[in-house]
């Protein structure tokens, strides 16, 4: 009788408790190691030894990855040379408007009109014009004009060590975030949308990213303050996050697990990008 699940008053077998389900675990990929000991060290020198276009050029190189696998996954089979090749210039003038001071709607607005004209004299069905048009229109809001912020704080005084931080206390974040879920994840984040992501992930993100930004602060940018540092972590981690997701949330909805293939052990650009966009 121990054995026995308990009855209710009208001798009906009680429902047992229902344990929390943990997150999915996930397993250590080396490929990741050794991808960012190749990247992150390129990326530091660009930032660091070249001019400012030197940063602007890698910012359009990878945005272009991103948007094309952006594109890739918006547009499913259908091919769209003129809606991707409309997206990837309004993507590479957003990101370098801050060097030409060109007015933000000198850009968007003959933009917008140039991906209409396309979607009207687009040969797929009429049912995909529009959702391909919107695709073309989202795609360099979503990559050009959130990096293109890095433009512009590369061209503040000590600009170079602020796009530094911001990078480091990013990467921070995210690897926090995946070896602290990996290890001690059980509480799933948003299963909905990422069931990988734990409660664990994001407090061991945010501890990473909190140390971080101090010593990069201490070393890199004295210009801020210790809680200038701290609270520039805790947003950077919560909007590295949000961006985290809906890059997740947009590849579920079209059934891919990873937005390409160029970056061992980290899937696509886009994927890598997803938290900078934010931050």
């Amino acid at each position: 009788m121990d054995n026995l699940s308990p009855v209710d008053v009208h001798g009906d077998r009680a429902a047992a408790p229902v344990a929390p389900v943990p997150a999915p675990a996930r397993r250590f990929d080396a490929r990741r190691v050794y991808t960012a000991l190749i990247g992150i060290p390129i990326v530091y020198a660009i930032i660091r030894y070249l001019p400012p276009w030197g940063l602007t050029l890698l910012v359009v190189i990878g945005a272009a990855i991103a948007l094309l696998e952006l594109t890739r996954m918006g547009f499913g089979d259908r091919r769209n040379p003129a809606l991707t090749g409309l997206g990837l210039g309004l993507t590479a003038l957003l990101i370098v408007r801050p060097h030409w001071m060109l007015p933000l709607d000198a850009i968007l607005l003959p933009g917008l009109a140039c991906v209409l004209l396309a979607m009207l004299g687009s040969s797929h069905a009429i049912s995909s014009r529009f959702h391909d048009a919107t695709v073309a229109i989202f795609g360099p809001l979503y990559i050009g004009l959130t990096l293109g912020t890095l433009v512009s704080t590369r061209a503040l005084p000590a600009g170079e060590w602020l796009i530094v931080f911001i990078a480091v206390v990013t990467w921070a974040s995210d690897i926090g975030a995946y070896y602290a879920g990996t290890l001690w994840g059980r509480h799933p984040l948003a299963p909905s949308i990422s069931p990988k992501k734990s409660i664990e992930g994001l407090a061991g993100g945010l501890a990473l990213a909190l140390a971080v930004a101090l010593l990069t602060q201490i070393w890199l940018v004295p210009q801020l303050s210790a809680l200038h540092a701290l609270v520039l972590g805790i947003l950077m981690t919560g909007t590295g996050l949000i961006g985290d997701l809906c890059e997740s949330a947009m590849k579920r909805a079209v059934g891919v697990k990873d937005s390409g293939g160029i970056l061992p052990g980290h899937g696509g650009m886009l994927d890598r990008l997803d938290s900078l966009l934010f931050t």
